[in-house]
């Protein structure tokens, strides 16, 4: 008896135009035009960024949350977070209480901004009993080292003179003591996993200080003074615990969220945040067997290669000797790096157009490419 072929559809969204769910849905129905019994899987992907949430509560059946917490600047925001596998997992991203994109251009400054507001989502989880927790660390605002954090889950860092330290990443130059007697007792009993899709370390010209704040409203002067506060901080954490966190790869994410972290959850890792999208989907299960895997996103060059969400699936497909198929809207001009990845990648803009143009008839482009895509393996089985 001869098997149907089975498909496993796993792209991002094509941002601006397709979620990734509807990406699936083009994908198979114009292979499906050219190859009606196949079986499809629909295995929509995030790499950490923009969409996760949404594909994870489709994927597993989750619960939105909205809880009134602290923005950066200590303003009250409503912040969206989720439960996930039946309440046990809380999935949160920085951005969504902490993010940049909470408060103006004219009012970013890292010496003030505090990730407090994100201290309070994560408290909220706990409260509730979850057993595991998923933070996602992209587009903060702050440079705190994640100190807003710790206040919020009840440690305290003090000055000289006793005294809570304010809000922001340059009060760190005057921390003192580090007392973490009253921290969340479930700290010590969760796992905490940090989608991070950056290696920076914690300090140096490659910190959080000198690479990302500057965008969030550091000049050069405020940057040398943010990265000489962290490493205070850094220093005093280190008399505490006795373990190094100066060069430790990612510690720079966030404004140095890790940083904090670390000093609140033993049970603390980093991972790329496709890996924990794909660890959480049971992508390697859903991959078994399969004789195809197509994958996309709204754009592909080298880039994809920094952990996006096709290669991600690409590379566990490849290690299982599964071919791999990659679709984009559009093809970047260096894209030779990705056929190490993909056995092969194909765009689906089919003549010069306005990028309107190209949002607008995505759906049908990605149909129509899907479609010639499988006729073109149909010619290659019967040659």
């Amino acid at each position: 008896m001869v098997h149907p072929m089975k498909i496993v559809i796993a792209p991002d969204s094509f941002k601006e135009s397709l979620s990734a769910k509807e990406v699936c849905q083009c994908i198979e129905f114009g292979f499906k035009e050219v190859f009606p019994t196949a079986q499809y899987y629909h295995l929509p992907l995030a790499d950490g960024g923009e969409g996760t949430v949404e594909v994870l509560i489709d994927a597993l059946q989750g619960e939105i949350r909205h809880s009134w917490v602290s923005d950066p600047l200590g303003r009250q925001v409503r912040a969206k977070w989720a439960l996930l596998e039946q309440g046990k997992t809380a999935l949160i991203e920085v951005a969504s209480a902490s993010g940049l994109d909470l408060i103006a251009p004219e009012e970013r400054n890292p010496a003030v901004t505090s990730t407090y507001g994100t201290g309070e989502i994560i408290k909220e989880a706990l409260d509730l009993g979850v057993s595991k927790i998923l933070l996602g660390l992209g587009g903060s605002a702050t440079n705190d080292a994640g100190a807003g954090i710790i206040h919020a889950l009840g440690g305290k860092l003090l000055d000289a003179e006793g005294q809570l330290l304010p809000a922001g990443g340059l009060a760190l130059s005057k921390v003192h003591t580090i007392d973490l007697s009253s921290v969340h007792a479930r700290c010590k009993q969760v796992p905490i996993i940090l989608a991070c899709d950056v290696s920076n370390p914690l300090v140096g010209d490659k910190g959080a200080s000198y690479v990302f704040a500057p965008q969030k409203g550091a000049d050069s002067l405020l940057v040398k003074s943010l990265d000489e506060a962290i490493f205070h901080f850094a220093t005093k954490s280190f008399n505490l615990t006795g373990i190094k966190h100066f060069n430790s790869p990612g510690f720079g994410a966030a404004g140095g969220v890790p940083m904090g972290l670390s000093l609140l959850f033993p049970m603390l890792t980093l991972k790329q945040g496709i890996e924990v999208v794909l660890d959480l989907l049971d992508a390697d299960k859903i991959l078994e067997n399969a004789d195809l895997v197509i994958t996309g996103e709204g754009k592909m060059d080298n880039q994809t290669l920094s952990g996006k969400a096709p290669f991600g699936i690409a590379t566990r497909a490849r290690n299982k000797g599964i071919p791999v198929i990659g679709i984009a809207g559009s093809l970047g001009n260096e894209i030779n790096e990705l056929y190490n990845s993909f056995n092969c990648i194909f765009g689906t803009t089919p003549s010069p157009q306005t990028l309107s143009q190209v949002l607008e008839k995505a759906d049908e482009n990605l149909i129509r490419s899907s479609r010639n895509i499988a006729a073109l393996l149909k010619l290659g089985q019967q040659i």
